[in-house]
């Protein structure tokens, strides 16, 4: 059984290589992608604000990228009010349908971009290879196998060197250069082992999540729409000023407008008192688009565990649940695949010279 086991695991390892150090590279820079693109690019991400400066109406806002922009028509808006970093609207083109973003101060209400591409910036197009690997839904479906496949090495891995604790700190540097190899492997892989299953579950998740979603609701072209569908009179800032009518103490983060015939307006926003993974995204109030009333108000507080469990992927994905220190760990701990397949590429050719040998 353990050789069978070590076997296959030995076999994924090779097949999965080279897309998991894809992976890990990119997701291990992913997770200082606010950093990165503050960094990079600072006229887009800073604005200054002075301490107690309110934002504008969002109505003007959203007028502004309107006139500005008539081709396009509005997806979503992303909400900030730490009087540092900038909105982010993402508008959709009316003739091939393709996702745009533009920066917006939202205390100065002007534009600090034009609209680029959702793949434009170099932390954009990384995103897209780590979760696509730039081949759109089909990317994704290998995505979800590929993830798996991580999924398997690390549990694997646990139960071939189950009795890890015995030797987990020694490294036998003077002894041969196979043993010093296995040494780290093994090393490297239960240390990163808990965060490998962390991410390899939820990314399969997601990725299948969107898999399912595409085959079921975009089994054609996407149908986006090519002009607003909600009332041309609907007061946008009163729908963010009063979800906390809804949900108490809720605290608007993420905007989305009806791009498709079946939505309607949703605020999502974080709230207290909840669980420490949960997501900033992890309660919604619904609108009507037309009329403006409430449709459905979800408290994350009050969710199912599952729904509660599931909004806690964002947060262990990425690794910000506790701030800077956890997003390092994750970082680091993220380029372990790439460290195994070295070690675990030596490995190989070891077995393969002595059988060559023999």
């Amino acid at each position: 059984m353990r050789r069978t086991l070590f076997k296959w695991h030995s076999f994924i390892a090779l097949l999965a290589m080279v897309p998991l150090i894809v992976i890990s590279i990119t997701g291990s820079i992913l997770v200082f992608k606010v950093e990165i693109d503050t960094w990079l690019m600072p006229e887009n991400m800073q604005v200054s604000a002075q301490s107690g400066q309110s934002r504008v109406n969002l109505n003007g806002l959203i007028s502004l990228v309107e006139t500005t922009y008539p081709t396009f028509v509005l997806g979503s808006w992303e909400l900030f009010d730490d009087k540092a970093r900038s909105d982010t609207a993402y508008i959709i083109n009316k003739e091939d349908s393709k996702w745009y973003k533009l920066y917006v101060d939202q205390y100065a209400g002007g534009l600090l971009s034009e609209p680029v591409s959702v793949t434009h910036d170099i932390t954009d197009w990384l995103l897209s290879l780590h979760y696509t690997f730039l081949l759109g839904t089909a990317g994704t479906a290998v995505g979800f196998v590929f993830a798996l496949m991580l999924l398997f090495l690390a549990v694997s891995g646990i139960i071939l060197h189950r009795q890890f604790w015995k030797k987990l700190f020694i490294l036998r540097i003077y002894s041969a250069k196979r043993i010093l190899f296995s040494d780290v492997h093994k090393f490297i892989g239960i240390l990163s082992s808990p965060v490998l299953l962390i991410l390899a579950f939820t990314g399969a998740y997601w990725n299948a999540s969107e898999v399912v979603h595409e085959a079921t609701e975009h089994s054609g072209a996407h149908a986006y729409t090519k002009v607003a569908l909600y009332h041309p009179n609907l007061d946008f800032q009163a729908l963010i000023d009063t979800t906390s009518n809804h949900i108490p103490a809720h605290r608007p983060t993420y905007l989305t407008f009806p791009f498709e015939m079946e939505l309607h307006i949703s605020v999502f926003g974080d709230v207290p008192e909840k669980n420490v993974f949960s997501s900033e995204y992890s309660s919604v109030v619904t609108y009507d688009r037309q009329s403006g009333e409430v449709i459905s108000a979800y408290d994350i507080r009050t969710a199912t565990d599952w729904n509660a469990f599931v909004d806690m992927f964002r947060k262990l994905h990425f690794g910000y649940f506790a701030g800077l220190p956890s997003k390092i760990i994750w970082s680091i701990l993220g380029l372990s695949p790439l460290w195994l397949a070295l070690t675990g590429l030596y490995f190989y050719w070891f077995r393969k010279k002595r059988r060559r040998h023999a």
